[in-house]
């Protein structure tokens, strides 16, 4: 392995820069409109949405946690403050005494229903009208490659957050 730095040139550096400032900015800006409007965080948002597009309007919480990438304790926290406002319940998995499912609440789904389609029209304008079909199609490619090299070894923190994450795939796979 090389020890002299692969350093950046002047527009990898500009990329790098601008990509960062995306995931700094968009995700706030959506935020601040969620929760202006629904009182809902971006997690709160994305946890509804995957929780609603399972059957039943259910997932098992070790599911709900690889899918949103929270560790077992942040989601189980997270589903604590949604199940005070109303927005979901815990309840157990019949055939698994210690596995429970996230299940989303009349009200939480009927708050998804109304909160989507702004929320929707405000990525459409904070994101994709900037974009020609072509630049989406290159984006979509470029995501997909990096997504793809990150899934091969995704960074998972500290030792105990790497042990989570084995143990809740070992969990999935017990449960396939």
């Amino acid at each position: 392995m090389s020890t002299t730095p692969r350093w950046l040139d002047e527009t990898e550096q500009a990329v790098w820069r601008s990509w960062l400032k995306v995931m700094r900015l968009l995700p706030a800006h959506l935020e601040d409109r969620l929760h202006e409007r629904y009182g809902l965080s971006m997690t709160d948002y994305q946890v509804m949405v995957e929780v609603s597009e399972s059957a039943e309007r259910r997932l098992r919480m070790t599911e709900l946690a690889q899918r949103t990438q929270l560790s077992k304790s942040r989601l189980s926290h997270q589903i604590g403050r949604m199940e005070q406002a109303g927005l979901v319940m815990r309840t157990q998995c019949p055939d698994d005494r210690r596995g429970q499912w996230a299940e989303l609440t009349e009200a939480g789904w009927a708050l998804l229903r109304e909160a989507a389609p702004e929320h929707v029209e405000d990525v459409r304008e904070l994101f994709f009208d900037l974009l020609t079909p072509e630049q989406v199609q290159m984006l979509l490619d470029v995501q997909r490659k990096v997504a793809d090299r990150l899934d091969e070894s995704p960074a998972t923190g500290c030792a105990n957050a790497r042990a989570e994450v084995e143990c809740a795939e070992a969990e999935a796979e017990q449960a396939r």
